[in-house]
C-alpha cells in the first residue's frame, strides 16, 4: 500500500498529495522503435508490391495505394523526428 502524504500549510492541513505515476523505464523508447517499427514495413510492403508490378503482376491501385501509404507513413515520422530535435534543442538552450 502506497504511503499518504499531507501537506501542512500555515492556514491549516492540505489534502491529500496524490502519489507520483512513473512511466516504466524506456516506455517512450519502446513506443517510438514500435512506431519506426511499422513505417518500415509499410515502406517493404510498398516495395514488395512495386517489383510485382514492374514483374508483371499485382495490381496498379493497389500497388499505388501501398506506396502512397507508406509515403505519408514516413513523412509523418519525419515531422516527428523533426519535432523532438525541436524539443530537445528548446531544453538544451534553457538556462538553470
Amino acid at each position: 500500500m502506497e504511503p499518504i502524504s499531507i501537506r501542512i500549510s500555515p492556514d491549516g492541513i492540505g489534502l491529500p498529495s496524490a502519489p507520483a505515476v512513473r512511466a516504466p523505464a524506456g516506455a517512450f523508447g519502446d513506443e517510438l522503435g514500435k512506431a519506426l517499427g511499422a513505417v518500415d514495413a509499410l515502406q517493404i510492403a510498398g516495395d514488395r508490391q512495386a517489383a510485382t508490378l514492374a514483374a508483371g503482376g499485382g495490381n496498379l491501385h493497389e500497388t499505388a495505394l501501398a506506396l502512397e501509404t507508406a509515403d505519408i507513413a514516413m513523412r509523418t515520422a519525419v515531422k516527428v523526428r523533426n519535432k523532438l530535435v525541436e524539443s530537445y534543442q528548446e531544453i538544451m538552450r534553457m538556462s538553470l
